[in-house]
């Protein structure tokens, strides 16, 4: 399946995961923006308009972990998805929105392709259940 016209932000702090999963997403037809901290993440987030989702690890240098990204993601305006993961803990339900999905280190890359076009596709049926039809006009709800 190719993604084209989709971009993913990865944040992952080990260069060879993050190369290894860029690679794979690329060949998949994924525009890929890579991020080593939560700082550069946002610093991606503020400047690029149009991000389809986030692959984060938790574990992060810096003083800001996979978990405070996501917490400033769900202040944005526009939902982005979010997939997690971790070689060093899993984190407890309450620590992730219901809609957040957790994957440990090592994982296929299979795996996260999978969850990665679910969260998408989800992302854009809701949006278009936010879209209201009046006397023939379509209108978004904020």
């Amino acid at each position: 399946m190719h993604e084209a016209g989709l971009t993913v932000l990865v944040v992952e702090d080990e260069p060879i995961i993050r190369f290894a999963l860029t690679d794979a997403l690329e060949e998949a037809g994924y525009t890929v923006l890579e991020a080593s901290n939560v700082l550069e993440a946002v610093a991606i987030i503020g400047k690029v308009p149009h991000i389809s989702a986030v692959i984060t690890d938790i574990d992060m240098p810096g003083g800001l972990s996979g978990l405070d990204l996501i917490r400033m993601l769900e202040t944005c305006q526009e939902h982005i998805p979010v997939i997690v993961t971790s070689g060093g803990h899993a984190p407890d339900a309450l620590d992730l929105p219901d809609d957040v999905r957790f994957f440990s280190k090592p994982y296929h890359f299979d795996d996260i392709f999978f969850a990665l076009r679910a969260a998408i596709s989800s992302k854009a049926k809701t949006r278009k259940k936010r879209s209201i039809l009046v006397a023939g006009m379509q209108f978004s709800q904020p």
